[in-house]
């Protein structure tokens, strides 16, 4: 999973715009979660598309995050792992006329084929690559059932709302890698990125959109302090761990 083509990027553009504008023809509560999440059908130019929606009047509170913000922190993150060429997540948009109103909608990731043959090497790459996303936007509940595969047997990375904290938030069930050097493909596409001033500023101005000033101030220092150091962070073992429930 490398950097995306012109082609990838014309397809981007094309479903993220079906996932803000497409008429919703269908709406169903996915049971699953702490917070109001929905599968919804759109009714895209080229036929129905499968998506998720949540909105955030359907977010649980939370103590240690701005309340109504969860949305926001998942378009980050697409946002994020766009710049640096890599397709991580879901394609994941704001989107202001929902049936429960602002809310972000994101591509729905189906199963992979059941008898999909999977390369060992390939997923443990991918999953460094994801564990090097999560330290840049300091997500702070990486569970094993937020890890996907999709059809094409590419790793996916879902349910990022609790992430962009200005304090360190890292949690992460591959904790296993903490101390561990960050493999150089993916510390070179931050280096890429972050080298890049125009394409810095520009994800500065769409993060800006979504986040607090002192979000996305940390998170230009946590980019740089990964690139200075090299290696994941290690993490209590306890505390460092998710959730998983």
């Amino acid at each position: 999973m490398g950097s995306s083509d012109r082609s990838l990027a014309v397809d981007e553009d094309k479903l993220g715009r079906w996932l803000r504008e497409a008429p919703v023809v269908d709406l169903e509560r996915i049971a699953w979660g702490s917070n109001a999440v929905f599968q919804v059908h759109l009714a895209g130019p080229e036929g129905d598309l499968t998506a998720v929606y949540k909105p955030a009047r359907g977010e649980r509170p939370l103590w240690d995050f701005p309340g109504a913000t969860l949305h926001r922190r998942e378009v980050a993150t697409s946002l994020v792992d766009r710049a640096l060429g890599w397709r991580f997540t879901p394609t994941t948009v704001l989107r202001t006329e929902a049936p429960l109103g602002v809310g972000s909608v994101q591509e729905f990731i189906p199963e992979p084929p059941a008898r999909l043959e999977l390369d060992p090497d390939h997923v443990q790459s991918s999953l460094r690559g994801l564990a090097t996303l999560d330290v840049l936007i300091n997500n702070a509940d990486r569970k094993r059932e937020h890890l996907l595969i999709d059809p094409e047997g590419e790793l996916r990375g879902i349910d990022h709302g609790v992430t962009f904290h200005s304090d360190f938030k890292l949690r992460t069930t591959l904790l296993e890698l903490g101390g561990t050097p960050v493999p150089t493909e993916w510390l070179a596409a931050v280096r890429s990125l972050f080298e890049d001033n125009s394409r810095l500023s520009r994800l500065r101005r769409g993060l800006f959109r979504l986040l607090r000033p002192d979000e996305v101030s940390a998170f230009e220092i946590r980019g740089r302090q990964l690139l200075e150091e090299g290696i994941y962070p290690e993490l209590h073992q306890w505390y460092g761990r998710p959730f998983e429930w």
